[in-house]
């Protein structure tokens, strides 16, 4: 399958359908405190897209080998790598929380991203690693450019994330985006520079390491066909931004008023 390269019509599509991605995650924030289940957090999303008129894309989801999924968004808790499903237990002071949404525009377009929560006064080694992941995902963003690779992607996130003592999930990635959920290409959160993929102007794609405190090997969890967890037991944490390729740079389609500020060494949002 080809990488789709997105016109004009189509990016303005994908913008709005980003942005309308992120104002489900600000409509969240407010609400994130101890006691509210991840069940809530579900239920106040779905709300939030009711409102818009959009619709999640992952409420039936099913990729081959998977069971449908039956919730509006993935809520992953401390060891939770990723894809955990919503529900009743109450959140406690010092979880983290990732929480990923994908919403479908009614003129078919998709927008995703993810962000991570703190659950009260979380502790320094959770709060450094929420923001190590955060830096590694913006490490990555500033690769993009016309010409770079996206082995130069995969190299930036990793290089930064095991500078720090930390490990990159493999088992999972990035992907294209733009009509259907999952597109090519494949971005991968590590890897070698100058390797895979040439990038080019109107390419969108997710950019969403998960980024593990401990070893970087996961498994499965109990029998739901979804949850992945660390298999050391350690925390995790996933950021995700849409990123679209220009004509000199690149320009984070996910960005929202609620977005957590820039880290200090991006120069801009766009170029």
């Amino acid at each position: 399958m080809s990488i789709t390269i997105k016109s004009a019509q189509d990016i303005a599509g994908m913008r709005l359908a980003c942005r309308l991605a992120s104002e489900v995650l600000d409509s969240i924030a407010a609400h994130i405190q101890p006691g509210i289940t991840t069940r809530d957090i579900d239920r106040i999303g779905a709300e939030c897209m009711a409102r818009q008129g959009t619709v999640s894309a992952t409420v039936g989801y099913q990729p081959p080998g998977y069971p449908p999924y039956p919730a509006s968004l993935c809520t992953s808790v401390n060891h939770v790598v990723c894809h955990g499903i919503p529900n009743d237990k109450p959140l406690k002071k010092g979880d983290i929380v990732n929480v990923d949404v994908t919403v479908i525009t009614p003129e078919g377009w998709y927008g995703d991203s993810s962000r991570m929560y703190l659950i009260g006064e979380a502790s320094i080694a959770a709060r450094r690693l929420c923001a190590i992941t955060y830096d590694a995902m913006w490490h990555g963003i500033v690769q993009v450019r016309p010409g770079a690779h996206l082995g130069d992607v995969g190299h930036a996130i990793q290089q930064f994330a095991e500078s720090q003592g930390c490990s990159v999930v493999r088992e999972f990635c990035g992907h294209g985006i733009g009509r259907k959920f999952h597109e090519e290409p494949q971005v991968l959160h590590y890897g070698r520079p100058g390797t895979l993929a040439e990038l080019r102007p109107g390419m969108v794609f997710t950019i969403e390491p998960m980024i593990n405190a401990g070893r970087r090997e996961v498994k499965e969890f109990g029998n739901d066909g979804w949850t992945i967890v660390t298999k050391d037991h350690s925390l995790s944490a996933q950021w995700e931004h849409t990123v679209l390729v220009t004509p000199t740079g690149y320009d984070v389609l996910t960005l929202s008023a609620g977005s957590p500020p820039l880290p200090n060494f991006v120069a801009a949002t766009a170029t």
